[in-house]
């Protein structure tokens, strides 16, 4: 039976934040920005959109901060939208099943 595997694993500095109470719960929207040096130490920065509802393995979202480094582990999904444009959008987006932001960071 073959497998399938879907996990990111981040750790970079967050961007911008947004905080959201939901029938559901508080939810976090945010950029991470991770680095990767290439050939003739190049930097190329990546921004990945991420989102977090506060469970189990995520509390306190009023830690993320911008600039704070941050672990996120979580998985891809696929999300579309009509925006405002009335354009059907489409993001990839990183949703978070664990967060460690800061000082912490450094145990995981």
């Amino acid at each position: 039976m073959e497998q399938h595997l879907n996990k990111i694993e981040l750790r970079g500095n967050i961007g911008t934040v947004r905080m959201s109470d939901t029938s559901a719960g508080k939810v976090a929207r945010f950029s991470v920005a991770t680095n990767h040096i290439g050939k003739d130490n190049m930097v190329e920065t990546t921004w990945h959109s991420v989102v977090a509802w506060e469970g189990k393995n995520i509390r306190d979202l009023e830690r993320i901060v911008k600039g704070e480094k941050v672990y996120v582990c979580g998985r891809m999904r696929q999300a579309r939208f009509t925006g405002n444009d009335g354009v059907e959008k489409q993001v990839y987006e990183v949703l978070a099943n664990r967060i460690i932001v800061g000082d912490e960071e450094q145990k995981a």
